[in-house]
């Protein structure tokens, strides 16, 4: 992982931890999203369907899903910033190709493939598929379907290509000048925020959301990325907090019912009101309360690409099982989903990474060097 320090007035050497717990944390809570959407009654695609047809619950979904990854691509783009800040930009193309790119697509045919068959047998695509067709063309379907939660792999690839061209051409001058930015300007950087989540969208595969996610990682990189603007925000935190619940509720209210994952929904001002104050109040308010680490807090932070990348074969493999097989109480599957989502993907984390070849397919870890080395920031800060 990137090795992201900061200099306190003594002159020590400090970890940014709160860009750790901002990240496992946000991994958790698209964990929490993909247990509530595996039974929603909003949308049915890739579900095994609702318990009911208005469930309170689904409006958890509405809360997380404006916010989450465009927060996720904003933290990428900082932590971009510190590992150019060591490395060149040679180094930061094969580290984030090794890291994003190995397991997005090579991946897919040595493990993910079998996400692809999970896919594929709850929305029941196997019954389209005519009997005579080879068993090679169906592994491939399989594999060309198991992509899943990396998506953010491959987009995340392709926007550190262009970062890096940027990067190398404008030579740090945008990056000084971003550096005086403050509270206001912040906020209204939502502005750019809204016209960049109406383009580049692509209509079938919502989630590659090339406008939104390109701008908010280059934000990241480029403004946020400034220990002085993170600690401007976070002397706003409180009324930031406020302000987004304020605008979660009025997006709810407004919105519940439609499809919040496409467009114009998921672009509409309320939307992206909304996304941009929780992303604000987030990066504020960790940065004031939750700059610190222990032994959980390390560990969970050395494990957060791991449980993004397994928690949801787990997830969705458990609840086709179990719709095929038993017939429970809603609260039940929601709890057997949180565990095998968050539970089921950290094991899944700590076998294949023990693995030579399969860690290096799937977690893009390198054989003879050990997994913590590049998935634990903190060593990697102390040996400097």
């Amino acid at each position: 992982m990137y090795n992201f320090k900061i200099i306190d007035k003594d002159g020590m050497c400090m970890r940014r931890y709160y860009l750790d717990n901002i990240r496992w944390i946000t991994v958790c809570i698209v964990a929490l999203y993909h247990v509530i959407f595996m039974y929603n009654g909003i949308v049915s695609a890739g579900t095994v369907g609702a318990f009911h047809q208005n469930q309170w619950q689904d409006g958890i979904m509405y809360l997380l899903y404006p916010w989450f990854m465009v927060l996720l691509f904003i933290v990428a783009g900082m932590c971009s910033r510190y590992y150019l800040e060591k490395h060149k930009i040679k180094e930061f193309i094969a580290s984030r190709s090794l890291k994003l790119l190995v397991p997005s697509t090579l991946g897919l045919f040595v493990f993910f493939w079998i996400q692809g068959y999970i896919s594929m047998a709850i929305s029941n695509a196997f019954e389209s598929i005519p009997e005579n067709v080879p068993a090679v063309v169906n592994y491939f379907i399989m594999a060309f379907s198991g992509q899943g939660v990396l998506w953010f792999a491959q987009l995340l690839w392709l926007l550190s290509l262009i970062l890096a061209l940027i990067a190398k051409i404008e030579k740090g001058k945008l990056y000084k000048l971003t550096e005086k930015f403050n509270t206001p300007l912040l906020i209204l950087l939502v502005l750019p925020v809204f016209l960049s989540g109406q383009v580049l969208n692509t209509p079938v595969v919502v989630v590659y959301r090339f406008g939104i996610y390109g701008f908010t990682y280059l934000l990241g990189y480029f403004v946020f990325a400034h220990d002085e603007v993170i600690d401007r925000l976070s002397r706003f935190s409180i009324p930031l907090i406020i302000t987004s619940v304020i605008l979660g509720g009025v997006y709810l209210y407004l919105h519940y019912g439609d499809n919040y994952a496409d467009m114009p929904v998921v672009g509409c001002p309320s939307a992206v009101a909304f996304c941009w104050s929780a992303c604000l109040a987030i990066l504020g308010s960790f940065r004031k309360w939750g700059n610190k680490t222990n032994k959980f807090l390390k560990y969970m932070s050395s494990r957060s690409f791991g449980i993004y990348v397994f928690h949801y074969i787990t997830l969705s493999g458990t609840a086709l099982l179990l719709s095929k097989t038993v017939s429970m109480p809603p609260f039940v599957y929601y709890l057997i989903g949180i565990v095998t989502s968050l539970g089921g993907g950290l094991l899944l984390f700590e076998l294949i990474s023990r693995i030579p070849v399969l860690s290096w397919f799937t977690l893009g870890i390198k054989k003879g060097k050990k997994k913590d080395d590049q998935v634990k920031p903190d060593k990697a800060a102390k040996a400097e």
